[in-house]
């Protein structure tokens, strides 16, 4: 079976992705980097954030190291599982953390650089930050696609020809992701967890009760912010995004496989990846702005890049789809109709969380207007715009479902027509996540502004530079909450894709294990020839199945579990960080006089140990918990625990995310000025920003801790459950076995 030409489009675009991530480090590297002052506080930060990921990455690799033993314990002695399974979940696991790393270096050295390009113009703090910003978004897609590429042509090579062949490469390539949703869940919660720590305690001491600015120097606290905002928002998201981009893409190509299009409907969705990496990197180059813009026209000068690279991907993706028609059975019409449903799915979530959390629309000014009556009602305000938030982003996924699933032939007459359907939802996400290298450096943008007006505002600059980076950093806050909103958008669609790749697994774990039929109905059937249906049949995944009943409350379980832990590590260490802060201010003389300097290293230290100890058992139930559900409920209880999982997991993220987004904006709206500002005429502190602070501080586990990693929750439950169907196959639903014992 050869390979099509046009599969090289993926491992080219890896490759580009790659060269242009480097040409633009370089151009920021050797931009200007400040003055001496600017380059020694960045320099903290870029200490403290090595720091912190290589303690992180020693935990991570001792983890590895375990499961890479457990998975070849179940290769080659079980024999439940393909013998490259545990190499290939290393590469995955290897290849995201390396992109958070390189995304991450990159942050902290854009962060004086962005300053000093902000003291001569706006548009050169844009260029620098988002730039920089892109090196992040390439580096993701680059690798992804590169490990991708390379495991198609070594399973290619390695595997036997045969009927099976298609189907055991796609499969065995699905496992990786499991890696990748491993190590990206230990650098969103661990990120998450040391980001808020300090953003707590640098707020509730140094702005509510010293009342000094967010980013003043005097404030023990603040470099561990600034090293925050780099291992969560740039490293933490770009492991989340990796894992969405590369699942979504393998699921696709196994999905491709069970609906019967052969090679094209394996190697479709790589190239469309592969051409969106160009069209992003030309998008890169569209984004710049005037010297007086406003916040709206900042905004218009990210989506023109974006909106360029979304469109001309959209054109791309019908010629890629064309080539394979007679792959498609002449179904490419309705396949490219997918993709287009999943590019307005991603851009319309965009836009309702843009509306949601921006201080430039009603609902964050209501919230900031609620400050007036105290930080009660700032926070009942918030807590209902989030959940009023869930509504129009759960009827887009459901719209985008329901046509992608359409437009590739779900309803049709066709015998195999649900795996026909599933395929179209899953190339939905594709379509979501194809210009994923564009849309992740305005990401990854916003960390890089915020700590660039942090190192303004540390180096005493000029009014108007810092009032450039405020606007960067505005912005920032904007993109961020808008990239976290396609975050969960495009984890809704994958961890559903997956969700259908997982039947796909169970079948091969059935021949996998010597039985070539399965009994549906009465009839014998051999394994090779079941559709999708015949295992929804022999499994019975209904609802009134108590199994999958159980599966989906233990689902939803989950997500509140996994939040409230989260959300309590961050209390936990937040609680230390305030202790200590509140030490500094009382016991070394000199800090809030200026002339003596705070202790920044020691609340680095303080939340570098709290993230690694209170990320470790929010992970380990993420995997325990689908494995222990499918050996008691077997593979009915695990459809249920994921489908409860993404349900109430999805809109539980948008929740967080937009409460927390809002808060945030909410007090930058009264900073600009709004409702008195920070302080009143006669220079006395004014109480709504004070109220509207508390808020903030609420919100910070919400939209950077618990909401983001619930994102990797729902596909790292799946991931598990794909990896495991082999042991669940073979050893699974002992409770069926128990019962079926007492009462026979």
């Amino acid at each position: 079976m050869p390979i099509p030409p046009i599969f090289w489009l993926a491992p080219l675009g890896s490759l580009l992705a790659l060269v242009f991530a480097w040409v633009f480090y370089r151009s920021m590297v050797t931009s200007d980097p400040g003055t001496e002052d600017m380059q020694r506080i960045a320099g903290y930060v870029e200490r403290g954030a090595l720091a912190y990921l290589k303690r992180q990455y020693k935990i991570v690799l001792i983890v590895f190291a375990v499961v890479f033993v457990l998975f070849a314990f179940m290769a080659y002695v079980l024999k439940t599982q393909n013998g490259w399974v545990p190499f290939a979940f290393i590469t995955g696991g290897f290849f995201s953390g390396l992109a958070g790393f390189l995304g991450m270096r990159t942050a902290t050295k854009a962060s004086n650089r962005t300053a000093a390009g902000a003291k001569k113009s706006l548009n050169q703090g844009l260029q620098v930050a988002f730039r920089s910003g892109a090196v992040m978004g390439l580096v993701v897609v680059g690798l992804a696609l590169l490990d991708i590429s390379l495991w198609f042509l070594i399973l290619k090579a390695f595997v036997p020809e045969g009927p099976e062949t298609l189907h055991v490469i796609t499969t065995t390539m699905l496992t990786f992701g499991m890696g990748a949703s491993l190590q990206a869940l230990f650098a969103r919660v661990g990120g998450g967890i040391f980001t808020k720590a300090a953003d707590v305690g640098a707020d509730l001491v140094g702005k509510v009760e010293a009342g000094i600015p967010e980013d003043d120097p005097r404030n023990p606290a603040t470099i561990a912010d600034n090293v925050g905002d780099n291992v969560g928002d740039v490293a933490g998201m770009g492991a989340d995004l990796y894992e969405s981009y590369a699942g979504s893409i393998l699921a696709t190509a196994a999905l491709g496989v069970a609906a019967g299009y052969g090679i094209g409907g394996v190697i479709a969705p790589m190239a469309v990846a592969g051409i969106g990496v160009v069209l992003s990197i030309a998008g890169v180059y569209l984004v710049r702005s005037g010297e007086k813009a406003t916040q709206g026209e900042l905004l218009k000068a990210l989506a023109r890049g974006v909106n360029f690279a979304t469109f001309a991907t959209l054109l791309a993706s019908f010629g890629v789809l064309y080539l394979f028609r007679e792959s498609f059975e002449q179904r490419h019409v309705g396949l490219f109709g997918s993709v287009v449903v999943g590019l307005i799915a991603g851009w319309i979530i965009g836009k309702i969380t843009e509306y949601y959390t921006s201080q430039e629309y009603k609902p964050t000014q209501h919230v900031a207007e609620q400050s007036q009556t105290g930080p009660a009602t700032v926070i009942i305000a918030g807590i209902a715009t989030g959940m009023k938030s869930t509504g129009y982003p759960v009827i887009v996924i459901c719209a985008g479902i329901i046509l992608s699933y359409a437009f590739a032939g779900g309803f049709s007459i066709h015998p195999n027509k649900l795996n026909m359907g599933l395929y179209g939802i899953s190339l939905a996400a594709v379509g979501m996540l194809s210009t994923l290298g564009i849309t992740l450096a305005t990401d990854a943008y916003g960390p890089i502004a915020d700590n660039a007006g942090g190192n303004a505002e540390m180096t005493h600059q000029a009014p108007e530079v810092r009032q450039r980076t405020d606007a960067l950093d505005a912005l920032g806050n904007t993109t961020a909450a808008t990239g976290k909103g396609f975050a969960i958008g495009s984890a809704a669609l994958t961890a559903m894709a997956l969700l259908a790749a997982y039947i796909e697994e169970i079948k091969i774990a059935f021949i996998h294990g010597g039985q070539d039929s399965i009994v549906v109905n009465g009839v014998t059937k051999a394994i090779r020839e079941t559709f999708l249906t015949d295992w929804v049949v022999y499994y019975d995944l209904t609802l009134l199945n108590p199994r999958v009943l159980v599966g989906l409350f233990l689902g939803c379980m989950m997500v509140f579990v996994f939040c409230a832990m989260t959300m309590d590590a961050v209390g936990r260490a937040a609680g230390k960080m305030v202790d200590e802060v509140r030490r500094q201010f009382r016991e070394i003389a000199g800090i809030m006089e200026g002339t003596a300097e705070p202790d920044y290293a020691r609340c680095v230290e303080i939340s570098t140990a709290a993230a690694q100890k209170e990320m470790m058992l929010p992970s380990i139930l993420a995997i325990t918990v689908p494995v222990v559900t499918g050996l008691l409920f077997g593979v009915a209880g695990v459809m249920g625990l994921l489908a409860g999982g993404l349900a109430g997991g999805f809109a539980t993220a948008v929740f967080l995310n937009n409460a927390g987004g809002t808060w945030d904006n909410a007090k930058k709206y009264i900073e600009e000025g709004h409702l008195g500002g920070k302080k009143l005429a006669d220079g006395t502190k004014n109480p709504n920003h004070g109220a509207a602070v508390i808020g903030d501080t609420v919100g910070d586990p919400f939209k950077d801790t618990s909401g983001p990693a619930l994102n990797i929750l729902i596909k790292l439950m799946t991931m598990v459950s794909v990896v495991f169907a082999g042991l669940i196959v073979a050893y699974g639903d002992l409770m069926k076995r128990i019962l079926d014992a007492i009462y026979r």
